[in-house]
């Protein structure tokens, strides 16, 4: 649609500064003197997408689409890919994640997840708990923050009252089945949550 020449100038000029699929803050806007109305007019006739509070994204013509991953890279470059969403991508579960589980600090702002699309889940714990058993997986080209495999299953173990049993023991038997896991680096990550023992009671079962 059709907006004012002035205004389609400092649409311009900001679309010039910002890298594809790159969320944009209110204090970019401010920054080349878009003011309120100017911002409900962009996004009132599609130039800009209001993510959650305070993110944005331009729509430019002929651009795709950014991935889910390609969002949840930008909102949340602080947390990790956890739970049912990290058992889904090492294959520990066939079933496809209803939302992006993300461990994220505790202190950290709940209004950052008051968002429609895409569905997060957090998992709030200390910032001490998101400093080890943390690699990088590769999201549709976008690079994200995910527990490995050991830390995984060891915050599975934690928190096996808010998963399924029937996705819960499918995980366990194939963590156990996985020639790349490490249960001295399990017991290791089992020790620092707290849960050492019943790490230890839950996978011996299984060995």
């Amino acid at each position: 649609m059709i907006i004012r020449d002035a205004l389609y100038e400092k649409y311009r000029r900001l679309a010039d500064s910002v890298n594809s699929h790159e969320l944009v803050r209110t204090s970019k806007l401010k920054a080349i003197k878009l003011h309120y109305h100017e911002i409900v007019e962009l996004i009132g006739n599609g130039y800009l997408e209001k993510i959650r509070h305070g993110y944005y994204r331009l729509i430019k013509a002929s651009e795709d689409e950014p991935s889910e991953a390609q969002t949840i890279g930008a909102l949340y470059p602080d947390g990790v890919v956890c739970m049912h969403t990290a058992l889904f991508y090492f294959g520990y579960s066939e079933r496809t994640p209803l939302a992006w589980d993300i461990a994220i600090d505790r202190n950290t702002s709940k209004a950052r997840f008051h968002i429609d699309y895409p569905f997060v889940k957090p998992y709030f714990m200390s910032a001490s708990h998101l400093a080890y058993g943390v690699i990088e997986a590769d999201y549709d080209g976008c690079k994200l923050k995910i527990f490995d495999r050991d830390r995984l299953v060891c915050e599975c173990i934690r928190n096996e009252n808010k998963i399924d049993k029937e996705t819960y023991n499918a995980a366990i038997r194939a963590y156990v089945n996985d020639p790349k896991k490490s249960i001295s680096n399990l017991i290791e990550h089992a020790r620092k949550r707290g849960i050492q023992n019943k790490v230890k009671d839950r996978i011996g079962v299984w060995l």
